[in-house]
């Protein structure tokens, strides 16, 4: 028992008192704190006492479109935590190839009777996908908040990680280090935050007054094969430094320059963005900008939490601003 409490009240941020009071329904407790130890009852996978069993734990949909890249797992993570802290059982879907599509999942998650859905990366994002799943949600009303930039005239709440000011970050470091020839791997050209880094990456180059030509922009999938690929293209055109839309792709990047028998940061440097698990442990360390995760994740609950307790349908996206984080994958430019 004494370990049990222990493990809630380290989960939900209270005392061992506080959680035997609930276990043992004693007054003297918040709702939302009685709600949170009985859901972290839940997510531990301890059994309510019998008098408890009979309550249903508020759930929230949690819909990721994969966990290869560490991102999501990190967002997954910091958001579960919050939501158990705050009484609600976090329900994590998460895509697969071939698996059950996003829209597949909403409709599982309304049958479960959610009380709100949080998106992280996903079809929102790209303007050639089918959003009808969204529509339906936005007729029924249901609290719901996207993460990272999402197309027009959804209707739901976003926040964001501002890509204008990540490729700001990025791109000028490179040019203090004397770039002119930098190269952008971004994803598909329909994806809203890379149609935004490249905006704002052209814009970095005419004010540095360097170049930005069709054969320094290369699209890819979200992966580290697919980033390797098509950083060949990139190095093919003769640029000295790749500023990447993921740390995947960076890592996809770096491969490819040795693969090419070149040097990284000595002939190529190359800048990811995330700062996910363990870019400080990979070979050369990634430069790369760091999404502030725990901020916006507390945005996203209170957005969420908010719409549930019926403050209002929110719309319109928060910016949160990112941070450079410098490596041993960026070095002073050489000629090639």
């Amino acid at each position: 028992m004494s370990r049990r409490l222990a493990e809630v009240a380290r989960k939900v941020g209270v005392s061992e008192a506080t959680v035997s009071r609930v276990l043992n329904e004693k007054p003297g407790v918040a709702d939302a704190t009685r709600q949170a130890v009985l859901t972290a009852l839940d997510v531990l996978g301890y059994e309510r006492p019998t008098k408890l069993r009979g309550e249903r734990a508020r759930l929230v949909g949690l819909v990721l479109p994969e966990l290869q890249n560490p991102i999501f797992p990190a967002f997954a993570e910091v958001m579960g935590a919050a939501f158990a802290q705050r009484g609600f059982t976090p329900v994590l879907c998460t895509q697969t190839a071939g698996g059950v599509s996003e829209a597949d999942y909403v409709d599982l998650l309304l049958q479960q009777q959610v009380s709100g859905i949080v998106f992280v990366g996903g079809l929102y994002a790209q303007e050639d996908a089918s959003h009808e799943h969204y529509a339906r949600l936005h007729a029924r009303r249901l609290p719901t908040v996207l993460v990272n930039a999402v197309i027009a005239n959804l209707g739901f709440p976003c926040v964001s990680c501002d890509d204008s000011v990540a490729i700001e970050q990025a791109m000028g470091h490179l040019v203090s280090l004397g770039h002119t020839r930098v190269g952008l791997l971004i994803g598909p050209p329909d994806h809203v935050p890379s149609q935004r880094k490249l905006a704002a990456a052209r814009i970095v180059a005419d004010r540095a007054g360097i170049s930005l030509e069709p054969d320094q922009i290369s699209y890819s999938l979200y992966s580290l094969e697919a980033a390797q690929a098509s950083a060949m293209r990139l190095l093919e055109a003769g640029v000295t430094g790749i500023v990447c839309a993921s740390d995947p792709m960076a890592l996809g990047a770096i491969r490819a320059a040795k693969r090419a028998g070149l040097d990284v940061p000595k002939d190529i440097s190359v800048v990811g963005f995330d700062d996910s698990a363990l870019m400080n442990c990979v070979d050369p360390p990634l430069t790369t900008v760091r999404q502030p995760i725990e901020p916006m994740c507390r945005m996203v609950i209170e957005l969420l939490v908010g719409e549930i307790a019926g403050n209002g349908l929110t719309q319109g996206e928060t910016l949160f601003e990112p941070e450079l984080v410098v490596r041993g994958s960026t070095g002073p430019a050489v000629a090639r």
